[in-house]
């Protein structure tokens, strides 16, 4: 088993184009971003980009993996474009032109979009380097240890004031003041957890993927397959195209965080569950059996819902999947964890313009997720897709006879319309009326 990703997985190790990385912490700025994700340097960026001095920090050195499905859906693209990092995510990318749907009974179809797959091996470290380009100061691995808060109560706001962080670097234990902290430090909960800002500890869901090369399978496997089944419940599977010859493979389950549906996914053994995609899914099987591993299988646990979290208080902001910006249903979250960064970098910014309070930064930050919310409720009802893989066998079976509902389908892609409305009782009656 090969441990070193193929050069389709690899970004470039160097940017000559971004200033030198600095090798000390200072002493206070004016934005602290923890997490250097697409939310962390999403942020960063457009802080960066309007003067403020801005730190962003990682506890791990980039380029580094991350498990993800790595699927580049028109909400990325439009947050990328917005960074001025489209071009070049989108000249490493894979381009793929359809999402292949497949239900329990075998039947499919594809659903066209504008897609692409880059794993987040490479698109976090273009993401990082891009803050870095634009004027962020970036340093890593830095720990983030915990909060330092004012002693005195906070004027505006409920609670002490967040007036920095305490950080490990080198062995070392270091304090770093700033005006704002901004945690974007994706599904682990601890740190959400020290900052007050954690409502629900436990995931909505869990995910395991793997990268397989197999130039044998490469004709054949062009689309972003996501694929239902009864023996993948309360989830799914997937093959995505990185390119060079390999596959991003996986499988993902989904607790029910409406109801006490959770122990049904928090049993799931994924491992397990892989091993039925291979077994159910021809093109699984066949990548599988003629294929060899890039690296190792990995798990993550999954933040969804826009639930689960604050999203901040006095001094602090919360952004990304810390604050479940991954959708129910699908798993996508890369695009909502740029655009919810992008939300976090304005708040402050019209802040810092206007002098306002904490208290009014904080109402624009989530003010501005409250407007997400209605899209993450609707993919949070189409969730019983995973749950009764039979609802895909019915959409699939219509989809293929009708136009109409296939444009819809790709809507849910371009956000143009939404899954929990194919899944109503109105919209499952309005698959027979079209």
């Amino acid at each position: 088993m090969s441990a070193t990703p193929p050069p389709s997985t690899t970004a470039p190790l160097a940017d000559p184009t971004a200033p030198a990385t600095p090798v000390a912490l200072p002493a206070r700025c004016e934005v602290l971003v923890v997490g250097s994700g697409p939310a962390g340097s999403a942020c960063a960026t457009v802080l960066a980009e309007a003067g403020v001095d801005v730190w962003l920090i990682d506890q791990q050195d980039f380029p580094r993996e991350k498990v993800c499905g790595d699927g580049l859906i028109p909400d990325a693209h439009h947050a990328l474009a917005r960074l001025g990092l489209l071009d070049q995510v989108m000249a490493q990318a894979c381009h793929v032109s359809h999402v292949r749907c497949v239900g329990p009974s075998g039947g499919q179809v594809d659903v066209p979009g504008r897609l692409a797959v880059l794993p987040r091996r490479q698109l976090d470290w273009l993401l990082q380097r891009h803050a870095i380009a634009r004027g962020a100061h970036c340093l890593t691995p830095v720990k983030f240890e915990g909060l330092i808060e004012d002693e005195a109560p906070a004027t505006h706001g409920g609670g002490a004031r967040v007036v920095g962080a305490r950080l490990r670097h080198a062995g070392a234990l270091h304090e770093l003041r700033a005006d704002w902290v901004v945690l974007a430090t994706g599904a682990a909960m601890p740190p959400m957890l020290a900052a007050g800002l954690c409502t629900r500890r436990t995931p909505s869901g869990i995910a395991l993927r793997g990268y397989v090369r197999n130039p044998a399978v490469v004709a054949n496997q062009r689309t972003m397959d996501v694929v239902w089944h009864r023996d993948l419940r309360p989830g799914y599977g997937w093959i995505f195209p990185v390119g060079d010859a390999t596959f991003n493979i996986g499988v993902g389950a989904f607790f029910d965080t409406r109801g006490d549906g959770r122990s049904v996914a928090a049993d799931a053994n994924l491992r397990e569950v892989f091993d039925a995609f291979t077994r159910v899914y021809a093109p699984a099987k066949a990548l599988m059996d003629g294929g060899e591993f890039v690296g190792e299988l990995k798990g993550a646990p999954l933040r969804c819902t826009l639930g689960g979290a604050e999203t901040g208080r006095p001094g602090l902001l919360a952004t990304g999947e810390a604050i479940g910006s991954t959708y129910d249903f699908t798993g996508e979250g890369i695009g909502k964890a740029l655009e919810t960064g992008l939300l976090a970098a304005d708040a402050l910014l019209r802040g810092r313009r206007a002098g306002a309070n904490d208290a009014a930064v904080c109402a624009d930050y989530g003010a501005g997720v409250r407007r997400l919310q209605p899209r993450f409720a609707l993919y949070e009802r189409a969730n019983g897709v995973n749950r009764h893989p039979w609802l895909a066998d019915l959409v699939i079976w219509r989809a293929r006879r009708s136009p109409r509902l296939l444009r819809r389908m790709s809507g849910v892609l371009d956000e143009t319309s939404n899954p929990g409305h194919l899944l109503s009782l109105r919209g499952l009656f309005k698959l027979f009326a079209e």
